[in-house]
């Protein structure tokens, strides 16, 4: 059975080393284009077009694959199934009806609860006590389609996007190498998604990283979790604009956003319910630092008062 694989980032990486470790055929893979990156901003080529370099695959890079030439490498690879794992670019329909077993899409979440482009942030994000991985089989609906195998992951009080995303890859890998095992004997039994339940992850813009301290201090502390990597919190003292990665909720009172401690223990800001002590910051130009190494290079005391977003 020829397997294709279309995939981008590292969490679609993962899944397609355990395809190749588990002996398939993948004669293709598919990924976006180059992108700069680093200081220098010179071209990188995805984490998944490493793992196909490095595996002798032959690689397609469209922009888009929307006509038929920006099918055709795919086309002429003829394979029986498509693996599909945060792509990034959007299906057609002739691409969809291609393989003989049609395009599977391994996403980060208990369908139809996050489908679309940000499903591990918003969980977090949302208080979501476990999400999973979901295989689908691909429609034309944004992860609208019909689901095969769905297994369940506990999101823990100190996961991040970051910690998240790296086992439900793992998650991910194990699941899609068993639903191609079982494909080899004809196609899988499919779930129709319930209409109940579904909400949307909406990509992650990077305006969202403001943080609007008149809100309660668990809201603010499960963001700062949810864009860790990307694209971090941010805040304005003083004139000075900080990233802010990490935050749990401490007792405290007083007009939002007002610094109400600061020593090795964290910077504790009152909010609009409690405060949140930020136990992780970073200044321009600088790296991110736990808060007893950040308040050496830039003090704060109490008094002092982070910018509100409208104010």
């Amino acid at each position: 059975m020829k397997v294709a694989f279309a995939g981008t980032p590292e969490f679609a990486a993962v899944a397609l080393r355990a395809i190749l470790a588990a002996g398939f055929d993948v004669p293709l893979v598919l990924t976006q284009p180059d992108r700069p990156a680093g200081r220098g901003m010179q071209l990188q080529p995805s984490a998944v077009k490493q793992v196909a370099l490095a595996n002798g695959i032959a690689v397609d890079q469209p922009d888009r694959l929307r006509t038929s030439e920006q099918q055709a490498v795919l086309a002429d690879c003829a394979p029986d199934v498509l693996v599909v794992a945060a792509y990034g670019l959007i299906l057609a329909q002739a691409v969809l009806d291609l393989p003989r077993f049609g395009c599977l899409n391994i996403h980060g979440s208990l369908l139809p609860r996050w489908r679309g482009a940000a499903p591990i942030h918003r969980a977090i994000e949302a208080g979501d006590e476990e999400t999973g991985i979901t295989l689908m089989q691909m429609e034309a609906g944004l992860d609208t389609g019909p689901m095969l195998l769905k297994r369940a992951l506990p999101i823990l009080p100190i996961d991040t996007t970051g910690t998240l995303q790296d086992k439900l890859a793992v998650l991910g890998g194990e699941m899609i190498v068993e639903a191609l095992h079982a494909l080899e004997n004809g196609p899988l039994p499919a779930t129709i998604q319930p209409e109940q339940g579904v909400t949307y992850a909406h990509k992650i813009d990077k305006a969202e990283s403001q943080l609007d301290f008149r809100q309660p201090a668990a809201v603010l502390a499960r963001k700062l979790r949810a864009f860790d990597p990307f694209p971090g919190g941010a805040a304005t003292i003083g004139g000075t604009t900080l990233k802010l990665w990490a935050g749990k909720v401490g007792q405290g009172e007083g007009d939002a956003g007002t610094v109400l401690a600061a020593d090795a223990s964290g910077v504790l800001v009152a909010c609009g319910d409690a405060a949140l002590r930020l136990t992780v910051l970073q200044k321009p130009g600088s790296k991110r630092l736990p808060v007893g190494e950040f308040l050496r290079g830039f003090p704060l005391s109490p008094g002092l008062c982070f910018d509100l977003p409208g104010d």
